[in-house]
């Protein structure tokens, strides 16, 4: 199968097992049987990744989705995504492919992703809708790909990576949307089935390395205290106020049947974080008031407006403020 493709990252065991070493699980993998991934497989004492070159989605999506806001603001990129992840969120969005390993898929070699960004004006390749670090051996060839026909490469991704195999990946790397999914141990423990540690780290790493935007989806019953949300504004504040923190609702989906997220307190903290933070947004709601443009925290201008997916340009030039000169770190 053109999909099964030996694996980086792993250490061949006597007896037959092998041990990933690409994310933090450590997975210690039978003959036969899978990772916690679901799709990194030991064959006959050697690791293979069983989803190379297999897409589940793709489609030109606006760079706002992702979401990257500070990121060639109003452009499209080709996104694409496969199936499993190395975590187990039972509120998943995308669950359909992200915890079913026999979704549908078709292969695509990555130079026909690299022809499909280039034939539709992208401006580059984003690997989302699942984890792409799963899919590291194919999300390796295709950002090389891509960045050597000028294309920028951006992954979306829940940072649970270990730290060798991410400084492989960064070397790709333009730019980064990293979940910040809570900011509990036990909370990753429980319903990540991960833990918070490694991601922390990630998000350290790649900070310098590329350009960063954090997503924090505030879970009814999960992650939804003022007291979690103010540390992770400490946390964040701390590593550099200027990163781009985007807040988003949950609304029920998968296994999860809470209540969608008070839309009040979701402005609370949006308020909260503005106080330390130079750019706080809101996401998953209809009209996110002072929360959906960009403004600059030097003279207060509105230098890029957003309703929804429409984004408008109003003063902003190579990543500068054009009323004040400020440098607000955008991307263009």
């Amino acid at each position: 199968m053109r999909s099964m493709v030996k694996a980086k990252h792993f250490d061949a065991r006597d007896d037959g097992r092998v041990h990933c070493t690409l994310c933090p699980h450590l997975c210690t993998i039978a003959d036969g049987r899978v990772g916690t991934c679901g799709v990194r497989k030991n064959e006959k004492g050697a690791l293979y990744t069983a989803i190379y070159g297999e897409v589940t989605g793709m489609a030109m999506d606006p760079i706002e989705k992702k979401p990257l806001y500070h990121f060639y603001p109003g452009s499209s990129i080709l996104s694409i995504g496969t199936k499993g992840c190395n975590f187990r969120c039972a509120y998943c969005q995308n669950w359909h492919i992200s915890q079913d390993a026999g979704a549908r898929s078709s292969y695509y070699a990555p130079a026909d992703i690299v022809k499909a960004a280039l034939d539709n004006g992208s401006v580059g390749i984003a690997f989302t809708y699942s984890e792409p670090f799963i899919w590291f051996e194919y999300v390796q060839d295709c950002a090389r790909l891509a960045r050597e026909k000028g294309l920028k490469n951006v992954y979306v991704t829940n940072g649970y990576i270990n730290p060798a195999p991410l400084d492989e990946i960064l070397e790709y790397a333009d730019a980064m949307n990293i979940d910040l999914k809570a900011f509990r141990e036990d909370t990753y423990r429980k319903v990540q089935k991960g833990t918070l540690a490694p991601v922390l780290e990630t998000i350290r790493a790649a900070h310098g390395r590329c350009h960063v935007e954090l997503t924090t989806l505030v879970v009814t019953g999960m992650n939804d205290s003022m007291d979690e949300m103010r540390e992770m504004i400490d946390w964040i504040a701390a590593l550099d106020p200027k990163i781009p923190w985007h807040i988003s609702r949950y609304h029920p989906s998968y296994k999860y049947d809470a209540p969608a997220t008070d839309v009040d307190f979701i402005y609370r903290v949006c308020a909260e974080a503005a106080k330390k933070l130079s750019f706080v947004y809101c996401g998953n709601i209809s009209r996110a008031g002072n929360f959906e443009d960009t403004k600059c925290p030097s003279c207060g201008a509105t230098v890029i407006e957003r309703r929804g997916y429409r984004v408008r340009i109003t003063a902003l030039r190579g990543g500068t403020c054009t009323a004040c000169g400020h440098d607000l770190g955008i991307r263009q």
